[in-house]
């Protein structure tokens, strides 16, 4: 009879969790693009973003000036104060400009620019890493809060066989032997929420060391949307592949702006100078020009085009190496998506036939057509089938949250 009515109550229970979860989503359910952005504003990344972009539209205004170098004063008096003291004087005033050399103005131009690409394109892989740190920790939460779940179910039906048990022995139709099973199994059960408990505490604590302990307790389960089919141009846009890139091309634009600058820069120089020659005498004044170029660098400008074009050769290899790596990464987790997809079906067909044989097992329980070991089993084999069922769930919306991560997308 108890087993009668909770069979009637149990659709009325799920129907006030459902609702309950529905209230917890309207009042701001956490969900894993929530997690995603919480973390990323707690990332050293995105605390240096607005100076690192400062920084890089300033060296691109720099690239852009018409000296390569700031310009400087030079202030230098002349006396005989020390020597005779006749009155000589001298003042000297000039300014000294860097002048850029040949082309050098340009590439360094085309350099600014592919470092501030190339700061882009690392924040974006800074923000799929920890896209991907935090879907790890995303999915063992969900998985711990599952178990926690799942043993609490377990939890309750051996509660609840234990009061069956006890009335059947108190009827005379079980006997003694029977309750201390019921009762070893309802033991067991509290073990195993305890064990899950903790794990749960411990993945909630890992997300919270990840996005902050000020999220919800809670969150929801919704999976994200499997991607579309990536077009031939989609790999190049991978955040990853996008990165290494742009470095290659940050190391080419120095290695081009490296063979111009093979000597230090010349400098234009315009002055002005006032001097006598004694005491009493008229100041006489006149005005200079000088242009100083620099010899050519050496052994020191060869070895620094060489290592920028040793740099450049390296960040290629690395883009090569990677596109391959990215390629293989994107059909390995599609292989396992789908698998993971036919999983989930198999398992919750297998839960489907466990639920029908412990009704089964229940009513001729009742009935006393079957022994307890045979119902403790049916127990167990449906509570199994439930929760490889609800893991597999887990583990497809996992998988497909994998795929994603290897194509380069962000939390949806």
């Amino acid at each position: 009879m108890y087993r009668r009515l909770w069979a009637r109550l149990l659709p009325l229970a799920w129907g006030a969790l459902a609702a309950t979860g529905a209230g917890a989503q309207a009042a701001g359910e956490l969900t894993l693009r929530q997690a995603f952005d919480a973390a990323w504003e707690r990332q050293p990344e995105a605390a240096a973003q607005p100076a690192r972009e400062e920084a890089a539209a300033a060296a691109r205004r720099a690239a852009q000036g018409w000296l390569a170098e700031p310009a400087a004063l030079e202030l230098r008096t002349a006396t005989d104060r020390a020597h005779g003291n006749h009155g000589a004087r001298e003042y000297e005033a000039a300014v000294a400009l860097p002048l850029w050399l040949p082309g050098e103005r340009e590439r360094a131009g085309r350099l600014a620019e592919a470092e501030q690409q190339a700061l882009q394109a690392t924040l974006a892989a800074a923000r799929l890493r920890t896209a991907a740190q935090v879907r790890d920790a995303w999915w063992a939460w969900q998985r711990a809060a599952l178990e926690h779940g799942l043993a609490q179910d377990r939890r309750f039906s051996a509660r609840q066989l234990v009061a069956d048990v006890a009335r059947r022995v108190r009827a005379g139709d079980l006997a003694r032997a029977d309750q201390y099973q019921a009762d070893g199994a309802a033991a067991q059960a509290d073990a195993a929420l305890a064990d899950a408990s903790a794990a749960l505490a411990a993945a909630r604590l890992g997300l919270h060391a990840l996005a902050g302990p000020a999220l919800p307790p809670s969150g929801g389960t919704d999976a994200e949307p499997w991607p579309e089919a990536p077009t031939d141009g989609a790999q190049a846009q991978h955040p990853a592949l996008r990165e290494l890139q742009a470095r290659a091309e940050m190391a080419r634009r120095s290695a081009d702006l490296a063979v111009v600058q093979t000597r230090a820069n010349p400098e234009l120089t315009l002055g002005t100078k006032r001097e006598r020659a004694a005491l009493g005498e008229a100041y006489q004044g006149s005005l200079s020009v000088g242009l100083r170029i620099p010899f050519g660098g050496g052994g020191r400008a060869d070895a620094k085009a060489a290592t920028a074009r040793a740099e450049a050769i390296e960040a290629e290899s690395l883009a090569t190496l990677e596109r391959g790596r990215v390629a293989a990464g994107i059909e390995a987790a599609r292989e396992r998506a789908e698998a993971a997809r036919a999983q989930r079906e198999a398992a919750d067909q297998r839960a489907r036939l466990a639920r029908e044989v412990r009704g089964f097992i229940e009513k001729s329980f009742r009935l006393g057509e079957s022994d307890l070991p045979t119902r403790l089993r049916a127990e167990l084999e449906a509570a199994e089938a439930e929760r490889l069922a609800a893991r597999a769930r887990i583990d497809a919306a996992a998988a497909v949250s994998a795929l994603r991560q290897s194509l380069g997308l962000l939390p949806d």
